[in-house]
């Protein structure tokens, strides 16, 4: 499902505006953005936890070449589902 058919349905169970539905959306993830980028962790119940990982720098090398890099550490988003959610899939 793509972002168009997303908000469709979203805003079709919701009983408001594709727009509203798509400025809400679009507030939802701006908000969830910064909170991950201040490291903090979201819990959303029955759905799971969002938080950030620090992945530790590490030597890589280039398969073509054989050349050796550093790649720089970062951090990733995480995402790990409830157990109700995990349940709902068995």
């Amino acid at each position: 499902m793509n972002n168009k058919k997303f908000i469709a349905e979203l805003s079709k169970r919701c009983g408001m505006t594709v727009a509203e539905t798509s400025a809400s959306v679009d507030t939802f993830v701006n908000v969830v953005t910064e909170r991950l980028k201040d490291g903090d962790q979201i819990n959303i119940s029955s759905f799971g936890v969002l938080e950030t990982k620090m992945c530790k720098e590490r030597l890589s090398v280039n398969p073509k070449t054989g050349q050796r890099f550093l790649v720089p550490p970062k951090i990733q988003p995480v995402f790990r589902p409830s157990s109700k959610l995990k349940d709902k899939f068995k």
